[in-house]
């Protein structure tokens, strides 16, 4: 395996090391910032996830600055709202289409969605902060993604449910949001490589308020676990209501309800519920090693900056931008097709896990970097399963 740097100190001062030799190779000047779009939800449902986003990229953007910036060149951020609206992505775009040198988000799928074919027609270097399938099957050639896939938290969550002996699920999906649709489409595909049926298959809209009738045809049902796919207000909504509505069927919650804007409305009745989320999330549980020093590169700034852990939002983009940042590092340029093939040969580890993006693979994630949690005295905590498989990865991983 080639030698994977072990944290961001070791990246930015690498990255200031080879600046001062002029431009980027692009026509710019070795004065000119290097300008980093960034587009997420700011107004909106997710704003809560945006905001998140922002702050973990501007982050990762003071530490490298104070570094030394990038190429001799000082980073800057140029930040638009998407209001979670698709549209209003691409207006945000257009805005900042010309001044910027590559881009990051947005967190909502049918934004990142919308704004994918823009990026691509400009061949703009575009880190997406959505998890959804379509954006990287098929691959284009200047579309990556940060988030683990949808359909690899289907997938490891399916491993999990194996592990437990468990056969038979409900599963619930958001029709409206492009992430659920597409994790609820990969666990039908997949469960049955599990061995695993699906007694109850069920739809809703992002604006739903009632989920008694689920609860209801759950209880019904054969089902042992019940997978709730859904971002934002209903995967407080659900589980709140799932609380009252006495089911005993155990709720799987996805990655969107790994934050404190899912447990702190929940308060004491997340208690026991399963939730998944990306590797850094439950950092302090993991082997010492290289994986645990990214996180804690990021995560101990984050907490002392914000007053409490960075939640899975931020992991991904704080990921983005070490992504981006050792791209441009790599590529010894701003010029974007020099960057999009730095992206394509990248392996590096963040706090989303080992990278390895490749010409026909621009996820670079596998499901093996996600974790299986339980909430623990209103913490997130890796299941004994979850805790032994991310051993054994990060440590395979060096």
């Amino acid at each position: 395996m080639r030698r994977l740097l072990p944290s961001l100190a070791v990246l930015v001062l690498a990255v200031a090391a080879c600046g001062g030799s002029g431009g980027g190779g692009d026509g710019s000047s070795a004065q000119d910032p290097i300008k980093v779009g960034l587009i997420v939800s700011l107004t909106g449902n997710y704003t809560p996830l945006g905001s998140e986003d922002k702050k973990a990229v501007e982050l990762a953007v003071e530490q490298v600055n104070a570094q030394g910036g990038l190429l001799g060149r000082t980073v800057e951020l140029v930040t638009r709202d998407d209001k979670t609206a698709p549209d209003q992505g691409i207006v945000a775009y257009n805005q900042i289409k010309g001044e910027i040198d590559a881009l990051i988000g947005p967190v909502f799928s049918n934004s990142a969605l919308a704004v994918e074919p823009l990026a691509q027609r400009d061949k703009m270097p575009y880190l997406s902060l959505a998890p959804t399938q379509e954006q990287v099957d098929p691959v284009k050639p200047y579309i990556f993604v940060t988030p683990a896939l949808s359909s690899m938290y289907a997938e490891r969550y399916l491993q999990y449910i194996q592990a437990e002996g468990i056969k038979t699920v409900a599963v619930a999906w958001d029709s409206k949001s492009a992430y659920s649709v597409s994790g609820h489409e990969a666990m039908v595909e997949l469960a049955p490589r599990y061995g695993v049926t699906i007694a109850v298959d069920e739809s809703y809209e992002t604006t739903t308020s009632d989920f008694s009738p689920l609860f209801q045809h759950v209880r019904d049902s054969p089902a042992e676990a019940l997978v709730f796919w859904g971002s934002g207000a209903p995967g407080v909504t659900a589980a709140k209501q799932y609380v009252s509505s006495g089911l005993k069927t155990p709720l799987f919650l996805t990655g969107s309800q790994a934050s404190k804007l899912w447990l702190e409305p929940m308060g004491d009745a997340a208690e026991g519920m399963i939730v998944q989320s990306a590797i850094g999330v439950v950092g302090e549980h993991l082997p010492d090693g290289k994986q645990k020093q990214v996180i804690d590169q990021m995560a101990t700034p984050y907490e002392q900056k914000h007053g409490y852990p960075p939640p899975q939002f931020a992991q991904d983009g704080y990921s983005a931008s070490l992504l981006l940042f050792e791209a441009i590092r790599k590529a010894n340029s701003t010029d974007k097709t020099k960057i999009q093939q730095a992206l394509e040969k990248m392996e590096l580890i963040t706090p989303n896990g080992l990278f390895r993006y490749s010409p026909t693979d621009h996820s670079g994630l596998s499901p093996e970097y996600i974790s299986v949690n339980t909430v623990k005295d209103g913490q997130f905590v890796p299941t004994e399963w979850a805790e032994e498989q991310l051993a054994k990865t990060v440590t395979a991983a060096g």
